[in-house]
C-alpha cells in the first residue's frame, strides 16, 4: 500500500500510544491522525516459530509462514471487523481516516471471517 504520509513524526511512539480500551483491556490509540491509505508504523520484535500472546502470523502463497512476537506498541491492537487499518505484511497502514485519540484495529482473521 502507498502511503500519503508526508513530515510525519518517524518514531511509533510518537504516532501512536497505549491506552485503556473499550473493546479489550489496552488498546493502541492514534496520537496524531492518519489518513486512509497512511502507513502507521510496523510490528516489530523476534521471530518465533510458535504461536503465542502477541504474535502477528505473515502468510504468503508459496512460504513458510512468518511470526514475530510483538514488542513494540502496536502489540496492543485490539480485534474489530471490520477495522480501521490492515497489515500488508509486518507494515500495518489505515484502511480509513483515523483521528487522534481514536483506537486503532484490525481484524485479526484478515478479512476471511471467524
Amino acid at each position: 500500500m502507498a502511503g500519503a504520509t508526508s513530515q510525519r513524526p518517524s518514531r511509533l511512539r510518537d504516532r501512536v500510544y497505549r491506552a485503556p480500551s473499550v473493546i479489550h483491556g489496552t488498546g493502541c490509540f492514534a496520537r496524531i491522525p492518519f489518513a486512509a491509505g497512511d502507513l502507521i508504523g510496523t510490528y516489530a520484535g523476534p521471530a518465533v516459530r510458535r504461536d503465542g500472546t502477541y504474535v502477528l502470523w505473515v502468510l504468503e502463497a508459496g512460504a513458510a509462514p512468518l511470526g514475530l512476537s510483538g514488542r513494540n506498541l502496536l502489540r496492543w491492537l485490539n480485534h474489530q471487523d471490520p477495522g480501521n487499518a490492515r497489515f500488508d505484511g509486518f507494515d500495518l497502514y489505515a484502511l480509513s481516516d483515523i483521528a487522534a485519540g481514536e483506537e486503532i484495529t484490525f481484524d485479526y482473521t484478515g478479512g476471511e471471517g471467524g
